[in-house]
């Protein structure tokens, strides 16, 4: 490579807007090749991260240039996650008709993903830390960070155990939803937002309308209920 090119091909890599480039453009070729072949494999989240990472070691920049050239999508984030109150508004009616199943889902479902994510840490001989960094996994990454620290858990390790649940989740829980003979948009978008946050309302969103405002608004109770109740559950049972 000719030292023109050389530097060229520097000047593009370190620009600021590179980083941006390569996450949309990867995210967006990738949920093509979903779309089109429905490869239940091919996750949107979990394949485009694949590529971004090897992207990034093939050209030799470090994470913190590329978290650096990609703050604004990180910015975004928040308004992102309001925009979800659309299809909940849309589907108010639907969701006030059915307040008290959503309200029992919500309970008997957020106790048993959490119990069972500590109850098998420990008995597989997992230490205080990490039982405390895995306990709020099916929350979106920002307050599973933030309840993490607060009970004793390593915050950076919970954003790492909250991708693995929803990538997890996104693809295999439409398939078992189905398996299991769920047909229910509602019950299908609860299950999803439930246990595999924003990776699975994005998949419930694909669904249809009405099952990503039930993932929505499980999502969103979810953090809710985690964020107020956790803490307090790990300080009574200390």
């Amino acid at each position: 490579m000719s030292l023109d090119w050389q530097g060229a091909w520097l000047s593009v890599i370190h620009h600021p807007l590179f980083g941006i480039a390569i996450t949309l453009g990867a995210y967006q070729v990738v949920l093509a090749g979903y779309e089109k072949t429905r490869w239940v494999f091919l996750q949107p989240v979990l394949v485009s991260m694949l590529v971004v990472i090897g992207v990034l070691v093939t050209c030799g920049l470090s994470y913190a240039e590329y978290r650096n050239s990609t703050e604004i999508l990180s910015i975004l984030l928040g308004p992102a996650t309001v925009a979800l109150a659309v299809p909940l508004y849309l589907n108010l009616r639907r969701i006030r008709q059915l307040f008290w199943p959503v309200l029992t889902t919500l309970v008997i479902g957020g106790v048993f993903a959490t119990a069972l994510c500590v109850g098998l840490g420990y008995v597989l001989g997992a230490d205080h830390m990490i039982l405390m960094t895995m306990a709020p996994k099916s929350v979106t990454s920002p307050i599973a960070m933030l309840v993490a620290e607060q009970i004793g858990g390593v915050a950076a390790l919970a954003a790492v155990f909250v991708l693995i649940t929803g990538v997890i989740g996104g693809i295999f829980g439409p398939g078992l939803l189905t398996l299991a003979g769920v047909q229910s948009p509602e019950a299908r978008g609860m299950a999803l937002g439930l246990t595999a946050h924003a990776v699975g309302t994005s998949a419930a969103l694909q669904e249809g309308e009405e099952c990503g405002a039930f993932a929505a608004l499980a999502m969103s109770l979810m953090g809710v209920a985690t964020a107020l109740f956790l803490p307090l559950a790990v300080s009574l049972v200390a």
